[in-house]
This record gives structure tokens, C-alpha cells and sequence, in this order.
């Protein structure tokens, strides 16, 4: 009976699970948020991982139901595809291209990406990439520092320099959502974050197995005055399987830190 249950799962999980996106809408708090901010919506895809695992119908569709939800910018958060392969950076390049904010789109890369083709792919079709670095955005006649940092780049003399000098809340992309340590340390207001899948697999009383070497495999999480949002991303690798983990299309809205309530 058991081997029934457990053989069902797995089928369902590598067969349909791993395709259904979903659309995850998120709040994050940022300190230092102007009024005019509040409410800005970021859309945020990462980990496509467009590879023979994962089909072009799926980032297809992730794209399709992004632009759907009209955010006021787009981020994406790396590993674009698996293994640095190159035959697929074209393809999931094009189909991000489609991406549409009035603000623009930027992305980092991660630990499958190289840093050299992946990048040039993105930003031959207009999508700026934040390869350790920081671009100072004015929307509704405010500031938002938009910072990205590689997933190589771990040490906080490392990522101070990317976010030194920021005279607006900084927004941080970090593929690996251990970097809100580093995020906290340097007064960061919001983080966003993948790398995990969500754990990809999430078993009943075991949680998400294979990242529990990660703060939060998936979700919101707070550290210090730092927020950080990790998403499980749209894709699948090493096993092309989810199970209680469904890939994910996510909205993040920035909020002002609401006040806490006098008793």
C-alpha cells in the first residue's frame, strides 16, 4: 500500500506537479520605504532552468502569466539554465525578452549561469544585468537602489561596495539566500533570493530535505531590520520532480515596516 502511495506521488510529481505555476503574491517590508514606494510591485522569476528537463512551455508560460500581472518592474534571480549549457541560453534568453514593466527588467546571474555568455544573452535583448553592481532607480519621484550581487560573491567586503553609498532603501538580488547575513550586516532593507527550488521535494515531517543547509528554503524571512522573500522558482534539476512544492510565478509588493501597536 505504502509503495503504491509513495510510487503515485513521485508520478504525479515528475508527470504534472513540476508544470503547474502558480502565482505567489507577497508583501515585503522595507525600511526606509518612501510613501510614494508603497505598493510598487516587483515581479520576480528565477531558477528556469530551461534545460531537457525543463520544457520551453514552461518559462513560455511563467513569462505569459508575469506580463499578465502588469508589475512595475521585473527581477530575475539567476540559473537560467542548468549546468552553464550553452545550446539552451539563446532559447531562455528570447523568452524572457517578451518580459514587459514600465520600469525595466533586470536580473543577476547563479551558480549554473557562466559569467560571460548567459549575461550577454540577457542583455543583447534589453534586460540589464546587476553583475555585483547597483542601479539607482527614480520611480513616482523617489529613489530605489536596485542592487544584484553574483552568486560567487559571498563575503560582506565583497558585496559593501556594491551597496556603499546608496541614498535610497537598497533592494538586494541574491541567488543564494544565505547572503541575507551579509544583507543584515550592511543595513540592507529587503532582500530577494531562490537557489533553493523550495526544496524542490517537501516531504509530510521531514520539510525540504535537500535545503536545510539554507536559512528558509522558501518564503519570507527576517533578519535584523532585513526582510528577504525566497521564491521556488519555476524549474527543476538533477531530478525533474516537485512534490508539495510547486513551481512559482512571484509578485512581491514593497510595504512600509507597519509601527508596532501601543499596549
Amino acid at each position: 500500500m505504502a509503495a503504491g502511495v509513495g510510487t503515485g506521488t513521485v508520478v504525479h510529481g515528475a508527470g504534472w506537479a513540476r508544470h503547474a505555476l502558480e502565482i505567489h503574491h507577497v508583501d515585503l517590508p522595507m525600511r526606509g520605504l518612501p510613501p510614494a514606494l508603497e505598493g510598487l510591485r516587483v515581479g520576480f522569476l528565477t531558477d528556469l532552468h530551461l534545460s531537457t528537463l525543463v520544457p520551453d512551455g514552461d518559462v513560455a508560460r511563467a513569462v505569459a502569466m508575469m506580463n499578465a500581472e502588469r508589475p512595475d518592474l521585473v527581477v530575475l534571480g539567476g540559473d537560467y539554465v542548468s549546468f552553464a549549457d550553452r545550446q539552451f541560453m539563446g532559447p531562455v534568453a528570447d523568452h524572457l525578452a517578451a518580459l514587459q514593466a514600465p520600469w525595466g527588467v533586470f536580473g543577476i546571474i547563479g551558480n549554473h549561469d557562466d559569467e560571460r555568455h548567459m549575461p550577454a544573452e540577457l542583455s543583447h535583448r534589453g534586460i540589464e544585468m546587476l553583475l555585483d553592481a547597483r542601479t539607482d532607480l527614480v520611480i513616482r519621484g523617489e529613489r530605489l537602489a536596485l542592487a544584484g550581487v553574483k552568486f560567487w560573491t559571498r563575503k560582506r567586503a565583497e558585496i559593501e561596495p556594491v551597496v556603499a553609498g546608496a541614498v535610497a532603501p537598497v533592494l538586494m538580488l541574491a541567488h543564494d539566500p544565505r547572503r541575507i547575513t551579509e544583507a543584515a550586516a550592511l543595513g540592507v532593507g529587503g532582500v530577494l533570493a531562490g537557489h533553493t527550488h523550495g526544496g524542490q521535494v517537501v516531504l509530510p515531517g521531514l520539510g525540504a530535505i535537500a535545503a536545510r543547509k539554507f536559512p528558509v528554503a522558501y518564503g519570507r524571512l527576517t533578519r535584523g531590520g532585513t526582510e528577504m522573500f525566497v521564491s521556488r522558482g519555476v524549474g527543476t534539476v538533477y531530478i525533474p520532480l516537485r512534490i508539495n512544492c510547486p513551481p512559482e510565478v512571484a509578485v512581491v509588493t514593497l510595504r512600509a515596516p507597519r509601527r508596532a501597536t501601543p499596549p
